[in-house]
């Protein structure tokens, strides 16, 4: 009795102490959260003291690599005085260097060394030791210097201690100068001391607020840290905050620690730690109270959860009665003869009710021929136990017949009663497509006949062209394949590639009806202008071949091509218009055995090529000369596609300049392609194959984004150059991967605008052309109609296209000097564009004389070579820094 007590008694307590499991779990949960706050407290606290190192540390490498690449950069400049005077003096020397040392610097000295031997020294003062100074008799200066010559490179070196005491970071630049046959020879080397000093100053490693200890070291070729020329070396060595800092070819690793170390723990640490703790509380006190409310909630859980079984069951079987709504589901009570059918078993026998019937209701549905048979295979299955499984067909009240396919089973229900339920469905469709099947299969047995007595006349039909019925294109092939065979015994062979001219004119004006006329015609007079034993096809379009296989001199052949064209040449009558087309033909030669006969095809076809374009109506003979021009054009196209992958077509930049005030009012990007080995070629170049390979889209967008990144680097370099303006083809155009590069930027209005050539036919292509510039317009970009007066635009399509200018064509200002009707010619246009609001710019400024009767016909903007050629980006912020081409820079260099 006292041991049943007991066993009670831990079981209650038991259960009542299972209640107040969350509230321990809940305490574990808190003590483990406030732990894990203090660790993440200290983690933040470590990231943040190293985001802070990491600030100051970047604004330390930022201004000690901006410092050293400005003062490389300031040096440059000299170097391109150099190379234009390599007869330089000690007094010009000493000039220039003494303008770059009057802008802000961080340089010691300057030297140059013609021919590696050091001449000129500025300051010369304290340095007159170094004239005479020969690198290549120096082991420690040698393989630098020699290293410059080699590479035409920037070299930069240190720091290194100095002769003249204090340390340095030498940049020597290469000076390569014409040699006037067209090349360029090596001049010598000039040499900028970086004062270390002044570059520690200057990156504020030396100021007296900074809270890190900084340590810098070099990297050699490989990346690998070398020796620590600043700060003490184990800073590397405790996990620091790390940078590289670049110039020159060259690289240095800069690291930081906070001063102190990183082992400073969070200020406020013990605060937060109490925060946590009454957070803890106010946590773990509401939760042991609510674990006395789950002995109340436990009973009503058991319930709930009761009732959710059930329903999952529910759910059950409306899931299968959904899945199987389709198909007809009845039930027949075996004893009592009643039959239920739901819905869908109604809509299949075409009766009315409320789903309750009989035996009988199902017999009277039944078609009459199947009723017995139906009944003896129900009453089987019922005897039997088995399950049902029959067809049959219904007639349906009005009167239409189904065939039904049946399945059932037999169970008892909960009171024993003996059922049968099963379902049906429509098979009426089975059953017709089965019978279509057999009459299928007797037709298809027929027509096997009569495919097999069409065969022959389609193989006829594959050959053979159907308009002119000359052999085709796959027959030709097949031809010449025998010839390969044949070849040993009969290796000579020619191909004449036959081309009409002027077919799509006739086509386009009278129809298709008169090309086929033109067609047939042309395809009678190739039979009567070739013998019997030539291969006279059609392989497409208004292309012919005629391949002969004999022995004939190219005399003879050459007279063959001129029969057939004119031959061709003979006008038919259609329609009551007289239709007259031209041939161009190629011919190509077999001379040995061993050249494949369908290269032949190849050859006429680069043959017929050159006769096009030529003038067409004429015969061109495949020769050596176009295959070295196929080749070369290969060649070119194979280089700009691969260019195109390495980034090799470049923007230069020709500045616009205020005809007023002479003063850069935009810069034009142009397309250059850095050969790889001839180097930087003009769009003459290489334009009109990019044409055919369908890229020109691709080096407009190549120079589209080089423009936007150099105008942000004018911004950055405070030029006044607010507008940039990109030649945009007909291809660009129309891409939509360009409206998409649109909706990325964030254009200034009226800071980049697009050239579109006047050789696009605004006024044929309509809506497409002004909806895709109006698409463009709506992003801030102008528009401006370049080589105008010499395209097609009209006053019309000026009006719908509004743009922003008209660029005069070089061809029209070239003359203006000389030719008074040139001149009013400029006039008008001007007056054009003030009457539609368009600014005019005047391209071809080639003397000051052209700008200066072009500003006084109107214009606004001149573009030309007496003003500034084309030049990379480098030489651009340069030459707008010098302002060389205002009049008072060009007296001050006389």
């Amino acid at each position: 009795m006292t041991e049943s007590r007991e066993k009670s008694h831990w079981g209650a307590l038991g259960a009542s102490l299972q209640y107040y499991i969350p509230a321990v779990i809940v305490v574990i949960a808190v003590a483990i959260a406030i732990f894990y706050a203090d660790s993440q407290k200290n983690r933040l606290h470590q990231e943040n003291l190293r985001n802070q190192v990491a600030e100051e540390l970047g604004l330390i490498r930022a201004r000690l690599e901006g410092g050293i690449n400005a003062n490389i950069q300031l040096v440059q400049g000299m170097v391109a005085v150099i190379e234009t005077e390599p007869q330089i003096t000690q007094e010009r020397f000493a000039t220039l260097a003494r303008r770059i040392f009057n802008t802000p610097h961080l340089l010691r000295n300057l030297a140059a060394a013609p021919d590696l031997v050091i001449r000129f020294a500025y300051p010369l003062e304290g340095n007159e030791r170094i004239i005479g100074f020969d690198y290549r008799k120096n082991p420690t200066q040698r393989d630098v210097a020699l290293q410059v010559r080699e590479t035409g490179r920037l070299v930069v070196t240190g720091p290194i201690d100095l002769i003249q005491g204090g340390r340095g970071l030498i940049a020597r630049y290469p000076v390569v100068i014409g040699n006037g046959k067209g090349g360029r020879d090596f001049w010598g080397i000039l040499s900028a001391v970086i004062d270390m000093d002044k570059l520690y100053v200057y990156g504020g490693l030396r100021s007296d607020g900074l809270g890190i200890d900084v340590t810098i070291a070099g990297k050699d070729r490989d990346g690998k840290r070398e020796r620590t020329f600043y700060g003490d070396g184990a800073i590397f060595g405790e996990t620091p905050v790390a940078m590289p800092i670049n110039f020159g070819g060259e690289s240095w690793e800069i690291a930081a620690v906070p001063k102190g170390g990183w082992d400073q723990p969070a200020p406020d640490l013990w605060l937060s730690r109490i925060l946590m703790l009454l957070v803890g509380i106010m946590i773990v006190a509401p939760v042991a109270w609510v674990a006395r409310l789950l002995k109340e909630r436990h009973a009503n859980i058991a319930a709930l959860r009761q009732r959710e079984e059930e329903l999952r069951a529910l759910s059950h079987r409306l899931e299968i009665a959904l899945e199987a709504s389709r198909i007809g589901v009845w039930e027949l009570d075996i004893g009592s003869g009643e039959l239920h059918w739901d819905t869908r078993m109604q809509k299949l026998y075409g009766v009315e009710g409320d789903g309750r019937c009989t035996y009988q209701t199902w017999v009277n549905a039944l078609h009459p021929n199947d009723v017995e048979e139906a009944e003896q295979v129900l009453a089987r299955a019922l005897k039997s136990g088995k399950d049902y499984v029959t067809e049959f067909r219904v007639v349906t009240a009005g009167g239409e017949v189904r065939h039904i396919r049946a399945y059932g089973t037999t169970y008892r229900d909960p009171r024993f009663r003996k059922k049968l339920v099963g379902v049906n469905w429509n098979v009426t469709a089975d059953i017709r497509l089965q019978e279509e099947l057999r009459e299928a299969k007797q037709q298809a047995e027929l027509r096997n006949r009569e495919l097999e007595q069409a065969r022959q006349h389609m193989e006829h039909n594959s050959l053979h062209d159907a308009l002119t019925n000359l052999p085709n294109r796959r027959y030709l092939d097949q031809h010449l394949m025998r010839l390969d065979v044949e070849g040993e015994m009969q290796a000579q062979a020619t191909v004449l590639h036959i081309d009409l001219d002027r077919f799509k004119d006739i086509n386009d004006t009278l129809g298709h009806g008169a090309g086929d006329a033109i067609l047939k015609h042309v395809a009678t007079k190739l039979r009567e202008s070739t013998r019997m034993e030539d291969f006279v096809a059609r392989i497409g379009g208004d292309e012919f071949v005629v391949v002969c296989a004999d022995n004939l001199t190219e005399e003879q052949y050459g007279d063959l091509a001129c029969r057939v064209i004119d031959a061709v040449n003979t006008p038919i009558t259609y329609a009551g218009y007289e239709c007259r087309v031209g041939a161009s033909v190629g011919i190509a030669t077999r001379e040995l055995s061993d050249g494949k006969a369908e290269q032949l095809l190849v050859n006429a076809d680069i043959a017929l090529y050159e006769a096009k374009r030529h003038g067409r109506n004429r015969v061109e003979h495949y020769t050596d000369r176009l295959k070295c021009l196929t080749i070369n054009t290969k060649k070119t196209a194979d280089a700009i596609l691969k260019s195109l992958e390495q980034n090799d077509f470049i923007a230069y930049f020709q500045p616009q300049f205020d005809a007023h005030t002479l003063e850069i009012s935009g810069v034009e990007a142009l397309a250059r392609w850095n050969h790889p080995e001839e180097g930087i070629l003009s769009p003459d170049r290489f334009l009109e194959i990019a044409e055919s390979l369908n890229v020109v889209s691709q080096i407009d967008a190549a120079v589209l984004e080089q423009a936007l990144l150099q105008r942000a680097r004018w911004l950055a370099n405070d030029l006044a150059i607010d507008k940039v303006s990109v030649n945009i083809s007909a291809q660009r155009l129309f891409d939509e991967n360009l409206l998409q590069r649109l909706e990325q930027l964030d254009v200034v209005p009226g800071s980049l605008s697009f050239e579109l050539l006047e050789s696009i036919s605004f006024d044929d292509k309509g809506a497409a052309v002004t909806d895709s510039i109006e698409r463009i317009k709506s992003h801030g970009i102008d528009i401006e109609i370049d080589d105008f007066g010499t395209g097609y635009a009209s006053i019309l399509s000026l009006l719908k296209l509004s743009p922003r200018r008209l660029k005069i064509d070089r061809q029209l200002t070239a003359p203006i000097i000389v030719s008074a009707a040139q001149r009013r010619l400029i006039s008008s246009i001007v007056d054009i564009g003030r009457s539609l609001g368009i600014d005019i710019v005047a391209e071809g400024v080639e003397t000051m004389q052209h700008a200066v009767i072009l500003r006084d016909l109107g214009c606004h903007t001149l573009q030309g070579y007496a003003l500034a050629r084309p030049m990379d980006s480098n030489a651009l912020i340069d030459f707008a820094r010098a302002r060389s081409w205002m009049p008072t820079h060009r007296a001050q260099a006389v």
